[in-house]
């Protein structure tokens, strides 16, 4: 036998949650439709028109060249999800991304991550805002930890693989991770596989910072 109250309390609690859901669905709005081509004039209806100012301006040749290319960013923590974000207002083709944490509450005062995705991994929780910033952006998420051998192997056949054109490289690797052994990890694979990257990374008082160009064969390598 229920508890006296407790039919009354389930269906209150039933229809609170129906209008949660109707407020949820009533405030998400549908990502724009896919942009075919970039336009060479600032247009209030095409988000890379300002963009192609640098083409104009001679700063670049070619900037619809940039939705050829592949970017595997390693990390979404505080300068990984900073530099997804850029890459994608950007219109870059394809991005991978690589992370195993989860999105936290602790987590809303530096990064672009919304209260809602908490408990989301952060691979999730960025493909669903990135995809809805660019939906022109491919997207390929992994959630793991590249360091353990089963995954190092399938991190490297990714980048190796992985670009637009499957079974070709990533043009690039970005490294925005925060520790030494995952550093290590993306810098043999680099290594083992010729694969140009950059290793980035901010001080703990977040004062400072550093960008390390490599390229196997020519620039020292992390180690």
């Amino acid at each position: 036998m229920a508890e006296p109250g407790q039919l009354e309390r389930l269906q209150r609690r039933v229809r609170e949650l129906e209008e949660e859901l109707a407020r949820e669905k009533g405030g998400r709005r549908a990502p724009r439709a896919r942009i075919e081509s970039m336009s060479p004039e600032v247009t209030d209806s095409n988000p890379y028109s300002r963009l192609m100012a640098l083409k104009r301006m001679g700063i670049v040749k070619d900037y619809e060249k940039i939705r050829t290319f592949t970017v595997a960013v390693v990390g979404v923590g505080g300068v990984g999800s900073v530099t997804a974000e850029m890459l994608t207002r950007c219109g870059i083709g394809k991005l991978l991304l690589f992370d195993y944490d989860k999105v936290e509450l602790a987590n809303m005062n530096r990064l672009f991550f919304q209260p809602h995705q908490a408990g989301l991994s952060k691979v999730q929780a960025a493909e669903h805002t990135l995809r809805n910033i660019n939906p022109d952006v491919q997207f390929e998420v992994h959630n793991y930890n590249i360091t353990t051998l089963d995954n190092f192997e399938h991190f490297m056949d990714r980048i190796s693989n992985g670009a637009l054109e499957e079974g070709k490289p990533v043009d690039l690797v970005l490294s925005c991770v925060d520790n030494f052994e995952a550093r290590m990890a993306i810098n043999t694979a680099c290594n083992e596989l010729g694969q140009i990257w950059m290793e980035s990374g901010v001080s703990e008082n977040a004062v400072s910072g550093h960008i390390q160009l490599i390229i196997p064969g020519e620039s020292a390598c992390f180690a």
